[in-house]
């Protein structure tokens, strides 16, 4: 069973699983609104899901800062705790996908998945409390911490600096953010791979090898445009949820596994060139 279905990764998932020719049952928000309790709880106990992979989520990272707030919590909270007791009622494996907003951003070295968490906006503190909820529900599960999510479905930094690039001949991207990029193929294929290979349940962090800023990453997609790309300091950008400033998650435990990563230039490449068969 996928939530958020027709979100960015849910609909990634759908496209891996269908290739593997695996049955499931998929539902976006008007088919399964997961703050709604009762519903959950009767939609899972009639398909008795073995897996459950939970996709669903609110992303608008600034608006949960304050418009969004309460369905922040909703959503990333009350919704996930329903879905977990839902899993724990029927004996699912519950996949969680959490994020590297957990941590505060000032380690200077690379977050491992039993550091302390810190989470310096609404959004990061929503996802933790999520993972929280994953945890109190039922030992069978997998928290998966990942970041900078780019992919073939939906908005994503990828597209936006594509379609900058087609009109601006130089763009000014911010270069005191390090963080792990994540192709949501790479992050999907780790999702299924867990449940595949009965890997110890727990937290994992996942993403595409190698650091970047977004500046790297900026200068890596636009590398064969015309395009000027210009480092910045955040300053240069105001928004209203804090970023972690180096939020590298360390991925040796996901790596453990036998799971082969590749880095983010790798994933990157990959991605560019199936978007222009």
């Amino acid at each position: 069973m996928i939530t958020g279905i027709k979100g960015q990764l849910g609909t990634e998932l759908s496209k891996l699983l269908d290739e593997k020719q695996l049955q499931y049952d998929g539902f976006d928000a008007k088919d399964l609104d997961i703050t709604d309790r009762d519903w959950v709880s009767k939609k899972v106990n009639e398909l008795k899901p073995e897996v459950i992979f939970h996709c669903a989520a609110y992303t608008a990272v600034d608006n949960a800062e304050d418009d969004g707030k309460d369905i922040n919590w909703k959503v990333n909270v009350n919704g996930t705790k329903n879905v977990a007791d839902a899993a724990a009622e029927v004996g699912a494996t519950l996949v969680y996908i959490s994020t590297d907003y957990v941590f505060d951003g000032t380690n200077e070295g690379q977050y491992n998945v039993d550091d302390a968490t810190n989470p310096q906006n609404e959004y990061g503190l929503a996802k933790l409390a999520g993972e929280l909820a994953v945890k109190s529900a039922s030992e069978n599960y997998y928290i998966i911490r990942t970041s900078w999510v780019f992919g073939e479905f939906g908005k994503n930094f990828v597209f936006t600096m594509q379609n900058l690039a087609e009109s601006h001949d130089q763009l000014t991207v911010v270069n005191d953010q390090t963080g792990r990029p994540t192709w949501t193929r790479t992050l999907a294929e780790f999702m299924t791979y867990l449940v595949e290979n009965k890997s110890d349940h727990g937290t994992y962090h996942l993403s595409n090898d190698n650091e970047a800023t977004w500046f790297d990453f900026a200068t890596e997609i636009l590398k064969d445009t015309q395009t000027k790309v210009v480092p910045v300091d955040s300053s240069a950008f105001k928004q209203k949820a804090h970023r972690p400033e180096h939020s590298v998650m360390n991925l040796d435990k996901a790596k453990a596994t036998g799971f082969k990563i590749p880095t983010w230039q790798q994933a990157l490449a990959e991605f560019t060139s199936g978007l222009n068969k």
